[in-house]
């Protein structure tokens, strides 16, 4: 049975950098810290308009996040941790075919999912792979849908960043940012234009520059 079925309760692109050394070691643990959110309230009001909406999230299992989109707003919730899936390819060094286990990754059914948190997997992920995850995504978003992600906003990319995992710890807002135990990877910069040419068939609702050099996104799919 999968955690999926168990939690039904209701500049321009960088260069790719060198990947040959990335299974070897983790990188180094990342600090905790308190975020302030800007399209999370937003995302979960667009989530509220929905009864019993369906969520997808690409971070792992957290306790609070399931009882919260659970509990207070009736979510059917499917956790699709996918930095351990970036994690399996890296270590067996196929991250080559990694496009391609993604397209095959979901089941959801065309125009069914109500919402999606991306958090920030979109910045470990090179072209192809992005592509083929925002891909999959436009397909699943129901008309009306609602996709959060968080995107790396440095002018460079960075080599070696660990993977973390969001919290949400208050007042629909606040996140806690932790230390995800997968090896991370390097950092790819996207700019505003490959978003909006990556997620084609979306439009942007909200777009918010934080002070930690991170692009908050929230894309919505027309009614």
């Amino acid at each position: 049975m999968s955690i999926s079925d168990l939690l039904k309760f209701g500049g321009k692109r960088s260069e790719t950098p060198r990947l040959a050394s990335l299974g070897d070691a983790s990188a180094p643990k990342g600090p905790e810290q308190t975020i302030q959110s800007k399209a999370l309230p937003k995302f979960i009001s667009a989530l509220s308009n929905h009864p019993g909406p369906l969520l997808i999230d690409f971070g792992p299992v957290i306790g609070t996040n399931v009882a919260f989109f659970g509990e207070q707003l009736g979510c059917k919730l499917f956790i699709e941790d996918l930095a351990a899936e970036i994690d399996k390819h890296t270590r067996g060094k196929t991250r080559d075919t990694l496009p391609d286990a993604l397209a095959k990754r979901f089941t959801q059914a065309d125009d069914s999912v109500d919402g999606v948190l991306c958090w920030d997997i979109f910045d470990f992920l090179e072209p192809a792979a992005a592509k083929a995850l925002a891909r999959q995504i436009v397909r699943v978003l129901r008309p009306g849908g609602a996709v959060m992600g968080f995107f790396c906003s440095t002018s460079k990319p960075m080599e070696r960043v660990p993977f973390s995992k969001y919290e949400i710890v208050a007042a629909n807002s606040s996140l806690r940012q932790r230390h995800h135990p997968g090896t991370g990877g390097p950092k790819f910069v996207m700019q505003n234009r490959d978003i909006l040419r990556m997620f084609e068939g979306l439009a942007v609702a909200e777009s918010f520059l934080l002070k930690s050099n991170t692009r908050e996104i929230l894309l919505r799919k027309r009614a």
